[in-house]
């Protein structure tokens, strides 16, 4: 059981709550052109490029996807084209959550305000947001913070908008990188990593492992 009473429960979006489909989309735009190896090989690079692109100053996340697939091209020498690579940023509003995500989010938010920071744009996110199920007390985006994770600039932002310390959230991701090691580096004190498969663990960074959002609720009681 987790021994801790949230001031609020603060989410990644995307892969954590939403299920992140770009690797999918990069199978299967390059799938044809590709061996099984390659394609796998495309996949990862597009995926560091992605970490890449947001670690300088904000840009549009349009630009994030698109130049990291440009540059993930590039290291394969496969032809890129940039109207298939701007398909997959306006697909991501159609994206909806991991099976598990509205029964878990609808019994934390009985109790608890919940709040969602993303390294998405304004014009996108909401729309993601209104498919997982439950009611939001703040959403938080790198186009307002005018910063992405894992940069700690986007969690100040939200922590200076919530009127909060670290030290008060109980941060929820799928992801090590982008968000549990920074706000371990911040002082949070409280963090779940959801076991999507997208990182391995690493006990280091001192939080609780959930296999899903029920499984989160249910260690807090619910």
């Amino acid at each position: 059981m987790i021994e801790f009473e949230p001031k609020y429960i603060t989410f990644d979006c995307y892969g954590t709550l939403t299920k992140f489909r770009m690797a999918d989309m990069t199978r299967e735009m390059f799938g044809h052109v590709l061996n099984a190896e390659d394609l796998e090989k495309l996949v990862t690079l597009y995926s560091g490029y992605r970490r890449d692109e947001v670690l300088g100053a904000w840009k549009p996340y349009r630009d994030v996807v698109v130049n990291a697939l440009r540059r993930a091209c590039k290291r394969m020498n496969v032809e890129f084209n940039e109207v298939e690579a701007e398909k997959i940023y306006t697909a991501v509003p159609t994206w909806g959550p991991h099976p598990d995500v509205p029964e878990g989010l609808s019994r934390l938010a009985k109790k608890y305000k919940l709040v969602i920071l993303s390294n998405a744009s304004n014009d996108q996110i909401q729309s993601n947001v209104d498919k997982l199920g439950a009611p939001f007390h703040a959403v938080f985006t790198a186009e307002q913070a005018q910063s992405y994770k894992p940069r700690m600039q986007g969690f100040e932002y939200m922590f200076d908008q919530l009127n909060c310390n670290p030290e008060d959230v109980l941060h929820v991701s799928s992801s090590l990188r982008y968000d549990l090691m920074t706000v371990h580096d911040m002082g949070v004190k409280h963090k779940a990593f959801v076991k999507r498969g997208h990182e391995p663990s690493t006990p280091y960074y001192q939080y609780y492992e959930v296999d899903d959002i029920p499984h989160l609720a249910a260690e807090l009681g619910l």
